[in-house]
């Protein structure tokens, strides 16, 4: 077991990592060399750009290693929302085909980051965009991806995991569809990569979306895997950086950070602590159920969800109310709040969710320093404000 995280002593339970990890110890020694000593510009031919070139390279072989990532090439990017937009929008301009408007396909529940590289494409380049429905558990079916290819299209995304639920779509499956018809893939694999094995040959994939701050890496770093012979267009142009793919003087620092998180997570995947996740997410979630009995219901796949994560409806509370009366503990609701007033998921909506389960669902995410103690705890907090608040 790890030693408490030394930001986490004395404060409440953290039960937000989906939303960020904190910064392993290990990590930030691996990063302090290029904050002081090693402080060169990685594109100069000097010994001190030469130290800070041989970082940056030790970790994009890290971040391949940790998705199987040989056929291809890293880029680094500064977050995961640039990641899918060099690979949503860089792919499909560069790849149009002949003849007739080109064709993206993505999902109900995407990142709002995937979304949003798509509504721009439709807005400034003419592009169509398909978004196809999710079922109860949150799940695309292959079938409808393969029903909406036509011989326009040009890519499909699909998330690995759902960032709210856990869901894990059949990326494999979709890939193969795609690909029987000549379609590139993307997949943002923020939430998933360094919490089950990811691996790019098994699912498929032409692109992948990696992001240091979901694998105890700080934030302002991510990456996009690009297989061997996909062409991307740039966002960002300028001095050749990244294989002209992103320009801009690399944050050597971080970039050296991400590498060692992806070194580390890809131990701990190998170790269990996949097992170990899966095991206080279910006596959480039993816990909750014995506290609260007949009110608690799972939002979400019941299989195929990622370890860490926990999306539950508590009957005849709202979320954000059960959460602030609960101090106890640190978690998201389900529910964004917008201009002070409670909105519904749009992830839990599109799932068919009705809007009074939506509005009290409330998502529990775990990861390394959480022990057995924590989520004992966390169980008494939310049981007792959702007694309070009923």
């Amino acid at each position: 077991m790890n030693a408490p995280h030394p930001a986490m002593v004395g404060r409440p339970v953290y039960l937000d990592y989906n939303g960020t990890t904190p910064v392993d110890p290990a990590v930030l020694e691996a990063m302090l060399p290029f904050l002081s000593r090693e402080f060169g510009n990685p594109s100069s031919s000097h010994a001190y750009g030469q130290a800070a070139r041989q970082a940056v390279e030790v970790a994009r072989m890290q971040v391949s290693d940790l998705i199987g990532g040989q056929h291809g090439r890293v880029v680094f990017t500064g977050s995961g929302s640039e990641a899918d937009a060099l690979a949503i929008r860089g792919a499909v301009l560069a790849n149009r085909r002949e003849g007739g408007r080109p064709q993206v396909i993505t999902q109900a529940t995407e990142h709002p980051a995937v979304l949003a590289a798509c509504a721009d494409l439709a807005e400034l380049h003419g592009v169509d965009v398909t978004v196809l429905g999710v079922d109860g558990d949150g799940l695309v079916d292959p079938g409808a991806v393969a029903a909406a290819i036509t011989e326009s299209t040009v890519m499909v995304s699909v998330m690995h995991a759902n960032n709210e639920t856990g869901t894990i779509q059949p990326i494999a499956e979709i890939a193969r569809a795609a690909h029987s018809r000549g379609v590139l893939v993307h997949c943002d694999a923020a939430q998933s990569a360094g919490k089950v094995h990811v691996d790019v040959a098994e699912l498929g994939v032409d692109l992948l979306t990696v992001v240091g701050h979901k694998m105890y890496a700080p934030k302002g770093v991510a990456a996009l895997w690009v297989r061997d012979g996909v062409r991307l267009r740039p966002l960002v142009g300028g001095g050749g950086q990244e294989g002209g793919l992103r320009a801009g003087t690399e944050n050597v620092a971080y970039i050296a950070g991400f590498g060692h998180a992806a070194l580390l997570a890809g131990r701990s995947v190998e170790a269990g602590e996949a097992g170990r996740l899966t095991g206080l997410r279910d006596h959480l979630q039993a816990a909750l159920e014995r506290l609260l009995p007949g009110r608690v219901h799972l939002n979400g796949h019941p299989v195929r969800r990622l370890p860490n994560t926990l999306n539950i409806s508590i009957d005849d509370t709202r979320a954000l109310s059960v959460l602030s009366a609960a101090a106890d503990i640190a978690a998201s609701a389900g529910s964004a709040c917008h201009s002070g007033r409670d909105t519904p998921s749009e992830v839990l909506a599109a799932m068919g969710i009705e809007t009074g389960r939506a509005l009290s669902a409330i998502r529990l995410s775990m990861g390394r320093w959480t022990t057995l103690a924590d989520v004992d705890r966390a169980a008494a907090a939310v049981a007792s404000a959702s007694r309070e608040l009923r």
